[in-house]
C-alpha cells in the first residue's frame, strides 16, 4: 500500500478538498459518521485517479491544524473502521499519526477498490470535487465496468457454464437487496433487475448476464451443480476413530444461508443439554460445547475455503470426545502457516463472500471469529481450539470438557 510522503501531504492541506482528499477537525459529533462515508467515497474512486485518497483528522478547512488531541484510542477507533463490517467489501485503508505544520494529526489513506461498487451502511457513497454524495444509476454503472477490469479474487469470476436463470429472483429481491441497501435507496431504485444484480456483484454486468461464483453461492438454486466442493460434509461417529460406526451423515449443500442453516440445525440436534440437578440447589445446564464456538468456526471454514481448483467440501466430524472441522485451502495472503490464529493476523480469500455473510447477518465485524471461539471455550470450561495448517487445508479440532 502506498504511503504519501510529508510533502505529498502538505501538498493535499494546501490545496482545497478534491476527489483525494477531506479534512475534519475533530471526530466528535456527526463526523463518524461523515469518515466512514468519505472512506467509502475513496474507496470507490469514481473519477478513477487510481491514487489513494487521505482523510485528515485534526485540521481545518483551510488546512491548518485544529489540535484536536491524537492519541492511541483515537487511532484505534479509526483503525476499526476497516474491520466492523459497515463498510462492504473491506476497505483497504492505513491509519497513521503524522506531524503535519507542528501539529499531530491522524492520517486515514485509502486506496482504491479492486471490487467497487463498495457501499457503507448500504448506501454507495461516491467523490466528485470536493462533494460526497450517493451514487446515481450512471455512477454504478461507471463503477461496475470498472470492475470488470479490474485483478479480481475468485469469488467474483464468471462461470462461463451459468445462466441468469440459475439464480433464484425471489431469493435476491425479497431476502438480500432489502439487508444490503438502505430502505431509501431501494425505494428510490429504478435500475432493472439485471443492473441491481450486477452492482451486488452477482452477474458479470448488465450486458453480460453470466453468474459469478458469488452469485451462485449466494442466491443460485443449485449452486453445488457449478461449484461442486461448496458444501458440508457431516459425520456423526460413535467413537474417537474415523473407522468406528456412523450413527448420523448428511451432506449439506444449497446456497449459503441454507447451507449455514442446516449444519446449525444438524450441531444443535447433536449438542444435547444435560441437566444437572443433584450437583446444586439450582438446577445446572450442561451443554458439550458451546453453540456460538461451533458457529464462529464453521463461518470461518465457509469464509476462508478455497472454492478454486478442487471438489473438496468442508467436513465437520464429531467424535464423542472431539469435533473436527476441515476448510479446504491453507492461509491466505498476510496469514500464513507461522501466524495462523495469532491475534490481529488476517486476510480474506473470499472477500465479497464475507459481504454476503455480512449482509445475511452471519458476520457481525471480520477478524473475531476464532477470538470469539476462544472466550466461549473457555468460558464452558473446554480445552481451548487446536490448529493443524499446512498449504491444502485448515484442521480446527475442537475438544469436548472434561
Amino acid at each position: 500500500m502506498r504511503r504519501y510522503s510529508d510533502e505529498e501531504l502538505l501538498e493535499l492541506l494546501n490545496s482545497p478538498e478534491s476527489e483525494l482528499s477531506e479534512r475534519k477537525e475533530s471526530f466528535k459529533g456527526d463526523v463518524p459518521t461523515k469518515a466512514r462515508q468519505a472512506i467509502c467515497a475513496f474507496s470507490n474512486d469514481l473519477s478513477n485517479h487510481n491514487h489513494p485518497g487521505v482523510l485528515f483528522i485534526g485540521a481545518k478547512d483551510n488546512g491548518t491544524p485544529s489540535d484536536f488531541p491524537i492519541d492511541d484510542q483515537l487511532l484505534l477507533t479509526l483503525a476499526n473502521i476497516k474491520t466492523d463490517g459497515n463498510i462492504l467489501p473491506l476497505p483497504v485503508m492505513s491509519v497513521e499519526k503524522r506531524v503535519l505544520k507542528g501539529a499531530e494529526i491522524a492520517v486515514v489513506t485509502v486506496m482504491p477498490s479492486d471490487m467497487p461498487p463498495v457501499k457503507y451502511d448500504g448506501r454507495i457513497w461516491v467523490r466528485t470535487g470536493s462533494r460526497r454524495s450517493i451514487s446515481n444509476a450512471q455512477d454504478e454503472r461507471i463503477l461496475n465496468e470498472k470492475r470488470r477490469y479490474k485483478n479480481l479474487p475468485f469469488d467474483l469470476y464468471p462461470i462461463p457454464t451459468a445462466k441468469i436463470t440459475d439464480l433464484s429472483k425471489s431469493k435476491f429481491e425479497n431476502d438480500y437487496l432489502p439487508s444490503a441497501f438502505a430502505s431509501d435507496i431501494l425505494e428510490a431504485n429504478g435500475r432493472t433487475y439485471e443492473e441491481r444484480l450486477s452492482s451486488c456483484k452477482m452477474i458479470v454486468s448488465p450486458d453480460d448476464t453470466t453468474p459469478t461464483v458469488l452469485g451462485l453461492l449466494a442466491i443460485g438454486k443449485s449452486p453445488q451443480d457449478f461449484i461442486p466442493g461448496a458444501s458440508i460434509q457431516f459425520l456423526r461417529i460413535d467413537g474417537k476413530e474415523l473407522a468406528d460406526p456412523v450413527i448420523d451423515e448428511e451432506k449439506i449443500g444449497g446456497a449459503l444461508v441454507e447451507m449455514l442453516r442446516r449444519i446449525e440445525e444438524k450441531l444443535k440436534s447433536h449438542n444435547r443439554v444435560a441437566v444437572d440437578i443433584i450437583s446444586s440447589a439450582t438446577h445446572r445446564f450442561d451443554i458439550p460445547y458451546p453453540q456460538a464456538a461451533l458457529q464462529q468456526i464453521i463461518y470461518n471454514a465457509v469464509l476462508h475455503r478455497t472454492y478454486e481448483v478442487t471438489n473438496a467440501p468442508i467436513r465437520v466430524y464429531w467424535f464423542n470426545d472431539r469435533i473436527e472441522i476441515t476448510s479446504p485451502g491453507g492461509p491466505y495472503g498476510n496469514v500464513t502457516v507461522d501466524n495462523f490464529g495469532r491475534p490481529g493476523m488476517t486476510d480474506y480469500r473470499n472477500p465479497n463472500v464475507g459481504d454476503v455473510l455480512k449482509t445475511f447477518g452471519y458476520v457481525q465485524s471480520f477478524g473475531r471469529g476464532i477470538a470469539t471461539a476462544k472466550r466461549e471455550l473457555a468460558s464452558n470450561g473446554n480445552p481451548d481450539l487446536e490448529f493443524t495448517v499446512n498449504e491444502s487445508h485448515v484442521l480446527c479440532t475442537l475438544r469436548q470438557k472434561a
